[in-house]
């Protein structure tokens, strides 16, 4: 701006060899705009093809609607045309499917029916909690399953323990609340293999394979998460403060599923409670771009009976027993020396009698 202002003074008022020099200034001038001009414009394309190939292994994505659940979901209920299944307390109203109201002791879950054959999808969930309780006086949360059995009531946020299948818990109650390594909510991932159980006392932290805090209760926004699984890698995102920006909560590699699988969602109350609704399950169908070696390697890779994941030692959690705290050793030690004491005299007068009837004896 600077270096303009001084030409156009130089062209108002010019001498012979200022006019001379202004008109060979201005075509460099001009040649330098160009040059940054065209130097910014190569720059935004490079950055901007980068962006672009951070994403161009999802090309597309197709709205898979026999697997997807969104108003105003003509596609659930109990006649044989349908295909998601209500189970337990689950309810549907124009605007969502509730699972469980703010009422104690309440199940509820929703099933699809159709089993997923997809090798690479997306599901996006649109979902609600809240209530009139307080915090860390509500609860239990909800889960999003995709697993082999369905329709099953269980302890493990309305569906069974020890279940096949993966499992997206969204935890708003601490049990191990003397354990301050995590805010709630919590939303963690878990893989089933049919024998690993889900710990409550521990909120999960023993199996689990990745998590994040979200503040989804009585939230203000929209909540959302979204699962990802492609090339098998499950990638867990969240969008739960208004910003329509997805933030990585999860990300697990070497992770095979099975597929002939079956999409659900789950809630259940205790002596705490809120209302848990599912708005939305959209699943859509990714088309990615695989080298020749990656196509090869999947025709050749054995049928995925049971979902496993490679390296699963690097996901094992050690859960710590808990050390006593001052107050406690204090009063355990205090109750220990009362306790000897009590010991000593007792000891003192048994001795003291025995020794009496002893000196009798000799008498």
């Amino acid at each position: 701006m600077f270096g303009f202002t001084t030409m156009s003074a130089v062209l108002i008022k010019p001498s012979p060899g200022q006019k001379r020099s202004s008109w060979v200034l201005y075509p460099m001038f001009h040649f330098i705009n160009i040059r940054e001009l065209t130097f910014l414009f190569f720059a935004a394309c490079v950055l901007t093809s980068q962006s672009l190939a951070n994403d161009q292994e999802f090309m597309e994505d197709f709205l898979k609607r026999e697997y997807s659940l969104s108003k105003p979901y003509r596609g659930l209920g109990f006649s044989s045309s349908s295909q998601w299944d209500l189970m337990g307390t689950a309810m549907v109203t124009p605007d969502h499917v509730r699972l469980t109201p703010d009422l104690q002791s309440r199940q509820g879950a929703v099933w699809s029916r159709i089993p997923l054959v997809l090798r690479d999808w997306e599901l996006k969930v649109h979902f609600k909690i809240h209530g009139l309780g307080k915090k860390n006086l509500n609860g239990d949360g909800l889960a999003v399953w995709l697993t082999r059995d369905r329709m099953q009531n269980g302890p493990v946020f309305g569906n069974m323990n020890q279940f096949i299948g993966l499992g997206v818990f969204v935890d708003t109650y601490p049990n191990a609340d003397k354990r301050h390594d995590r805010a709630f909510p919590y939303i963690s991932v878990m893989l089933g293999n049919g024998t690993l159980s889900y710990d409550h006392d521990q909120d999960g932290r023993l199996t689990e394979l990745g998590g994040c805090t979200a503040m989804v209760r009585n939230a203000i926004y929209n909540t959302f998460l979204l699962l990802r699984y492609s090339k098998y890698r499950l990638t867990l995102m969240v969008d739960v403060d208004g910003k329509q920006e997805w933030k990585h909560c999860a990300d697990i590699t070497g992770l095979r599923l099975p597929t002939g699988y079956f999409f659900g969602a789950s809630s259940a109350t205790g002596d705490l409670s809120d209302n848990h609704d599912i708005i939305s399950m959209k699943l859509y169908q990714l088309t990615v771009e695989r080298s020749l070696e990656e196509e090869k390697e999947v025709e050749e890779e054995e049928e995925v009976t049971v979902p496993r994941v490679v390296d699963m030692e690097q996901f094992q959690v050690v859960v710590q027993e808990e050390g006593m705290s001052g107050v406690q050793f204090f009063f355990t030690l205090l109750f220990s020396i009362l306790g000897l004491g009590v010991l000593a005299v007792v000891g003192l007068m048994v001795y003291g009698r025995w020794t009496e009837k002893r000196r009798k004896r000799f008498y």
